[in-house]
């Protein structure tokens, strides 16, 4: 949980389970692990043009992931990025159509959530995910925690807070963890591990969500241009 909460006059951000915005290959089609796009770069590279997939991003965690690109790489060379992937991206509904196509062969990779890309493995679909950007020059792989508010000033706010403490236990992260969408615990008193996860450690992107927040409106509004 991604959190804002008051209580007695103050504001504390807390977070927990999260989704990974991740990759998704066919191995059918790339059948070579050192063939493997790793990047979330890779969809703006020429060499991938009208085979692979991003949801438009416009809504939900494509959205959230194109305001933290902008907030940490500039608006001109998120700009950039977002045009280059315009022309060489194919644009599907939402990350579930990303996920499903590519297990069908449609595309060689997709970019889509952590609790879309399982279902495909799970299903037993030729596929593998790859969580994106790991080298030591590049900038690691977005988490995007689940999200909930408690209204400041609201009539319920001490049983809002019970509840926000019940949630943020670590034995909750982790039925999230185990429930079909494999979320990935953050709480560190879980000792839990998503079964999504890579077996070593990975490298988490480095994120200011009050700065994304912050050029949310400017980034839908170029987005809304871009991917009519």
């Amino acid at each position: 949980l991604h959190v804002r909460r008051a209580r007695h006059g103050t504001a504390q951000l807390l977070r927990g389970a999260a989704r990974a915005r991740v990759l998704i290959i066919t191995t059918d089609l790339l059948t070579k692990q050192t063939e493997w796009p790793n990047s979330i770069r890779d969809l703006a590279d020429p060499k991938w043009k009208g085979k692979c997939a991003m949801a438009r991003p416009l809504f939900g965690t494509t959205a959230s992931h194109a305001a933290v690109l902008f907030a940490t790489w500039g608006t001109d060379s998120a700009k950039k990025f977002f045009e280059q992937v315009a022309d060489n991206a194919e644009i599907e509904s939402g990350n579930k159509q990303v996920a499903r196509k590519v297990a069908q062969g449609r595309y060689l990779f997709g970019i889509t959530d952590t609790d879309d890309a399982i279902i495909e493995v799970e299903r037993g679909e030729p596929v593998k995910i790859v969580f994106p950007d790991q080298g030591t020059d590049q900038m690691g792989t977005l988490l995007i925690p689940n999200t909930l508010c408690i209204i400041k000033n609201g009539p319920n706010t001490e049983h809002a807070c019970i509840l926000v403490d019940f949630l943020l236990q670590a034995e909750i992260e982790e039925r999230l963890a185990n429930g079909a969408s494999a979320q990935i615990p953050l709480n560190t008193r879980s000792q839990l591990k998503s079964r999504v996860e890579p077996e070593s450690e990975f490298k988490i992107m480095q994120v200011d969500f009050e700065a994304a927040a912050n050029v949310w409106d400017s980034t839908a509004e170029f987005l809304a241009n871009l991917f009519p």
